[in-house]
């Protein structure tokens, strides 16, 4: 009898005990949970270095500085920073991170989505907002059933999903998902929100084969009309109704417009990473066609198509082969606009390879007309440096403080200020 009190007093103890640690220590469960989930937290790398840097470009140079260090390590999903041309103060932005957690007015706050998956390197992948409402694109899993959806943060109901993953269905194939290939990001057009899906594959060629089916949202530039999410804010619909706009994307991980122009950048296969000019109902080819190789062979097929406009498919403006890991795309800021004098963009990158590292910024120029790219100079920030997303206003468009600095998310690390000196 003594012996079943002393374990029954353990295992009180023992609750005990976890209830208090979980209360204590809320971020040591998260970090549990993700590791048994398959979500991996990015590590600070051991040789970022934190003080400020001046690097030199081609004509100018550019400094970089760190403003705002990450608690978590994760990575951001979509940055926005409330006013303009202002000076720049941490209370302001908005930083939405991947796992669902959010920073603001200095504080984190964890997330809080029903159906959101980290596993197969899943989570939140941009945001978007109208009229004070915010919506949240993501991986979702529910009864087996692997797929994408749009979150209302104001009422926590999915207002767009789409269907099954196939690879899910079989088991043994789940694990070539991968929801890094979701990309996505998204501005506001017109009457629209464009917002970019990728095909989230690893080596899983019926899943990248849904960029060609119309029947899927899955490797798409979608549309989603305004008056439908007033309905949906309204509460008099549950769901919208988005169209397709264009297809054919791989990765899609940056989409901007100059004027009525609408650009995008996206992962290639082992190559090829491209920057598009957009147009409504084309088809940019994938995975038919591409400037990169196969991952894997295919029945001794190491090459796609190289050529898009034969097979119907719109070329892309500039692929950059060997990639750079092209991560966001939007605007240049003012000040090099009026250096160059002519349409011009910039683009950020991740990792990279050998061959061609990335850890930089990039900037084309354009002809006037738009239609061509005249130059691209890429700016390496180094010290493996990862850069994931501009910090921008709720509409996706580049937030410049009073100097004309904008600022950068960088993985694992935390809010950069990018300046241009000498311009």
């Amino acid at each position: 009898m003594l012996k079943k009190i002393t374990i029954l007093s353990f295992w009180l103890i023992s609750i005990l005990s976890a209830i208090i640690f979980s209360y204590e220590n809320p971020e040591a469960i998260k970090s549990i949970k993700n590791y048994f989930k398959g979500y991996q937290k990015v590590e600070v790398p051991t040789d970022i270095i934190l003080k400020k840097e001046d690097i030199e470009a081609n004509s100018f140079n550019v400094s970089f500085e760190l403003v705002t260090l990450f608690e978590n390590g994760f990575k951001t999903a979509f940055v926005s920073y409330s006013d303009a041309n202002d000076d720049f103060s941490e209370k302001k932005l908005k930083i939405y991170y991947q796992d669902g957690g959010v920073f603001e007015s200095s504080n984190y706050k964890d997330p809080n989505f029903r159906f959101l998956t980290t596993d197969y390197n899943g989570g939140i992948k941009t945001i978007f907002n109208y009229k004070n409402n915010s919506f949240a694109f993501m991986s979702s899993l529910k009864d087996d059933c692997m797929y994408a959806s749009i979150v209302s943060l104001q009422t926590s109901s999915e207002i767009f999903n789409t269907k099954c993953l196939p690879a899910e269905n079989n088991k043994q194939n789940a694990g070539w998902i991968d929801f890094n290939g979701l990309g996505s990001t998204n501005i506001h057009y017109k009457n629209k929100i464009l917002l970019s899906i990728g095909a989230p594959e690893a080596y899983n060629s019926e899943i990248a084969n849904l960029a060609q089916n119309k029947n899927s949202f899955f490797g798409k530039i979608i549309e989603i009309d305004k008056d439908d999410l007033d309905l949906v804010i309204l509460k008099k619909k549950e769901k919208i109704n988005p169209k397709i706009f264009s297809l054919g994307h791989r990765n899609p991980q940056g989409l901007t417009k100059i004027n009525e122009h609408i650009f995008s950048v996206e992962h290639g296969p082992k190559g090829g990473d491209e920057l598009n000019k957009i147009f409504l109902n084309k088809n940019y080819g994938w995975p038919k066609s591409s400037y990169g190789i196969r991952y894997l062979d295919d029945n001794n097929k190491k090459y796609y198509n190289r050529n898009h406009e034969d097979y119907g498919f719109e070329e892309p403006l500039f692929a950059l082969v060997p990639s750079v890991g092209i991560s966001s795309l939007n605007n240049c800021p003012k000040n090099l606009s009026a250096y160059y004098k002519r349409p011009c963009l910039i683009a950020l990158s991740l990792s990279g390879n050998d061959l061609r590292p990335g850890k930089s910024i990039i900037i084309y120029l354009l002809n006037n007309k738009m239609t061509k790219v005249q130059s691209i100079e890429k700016i390496s920030l180094g010290n493996n440096r990862r850069l994931r997303h501009f910090v921008t206003n709720s509409k996706n468009e580049l937030y410049e403080d009073k100097n004309g600095d904008i600022y950068i998310s960088v993985d694992a690390v935390g809010i950069h200020r990018l300046s241009f000196l000498g311009l």
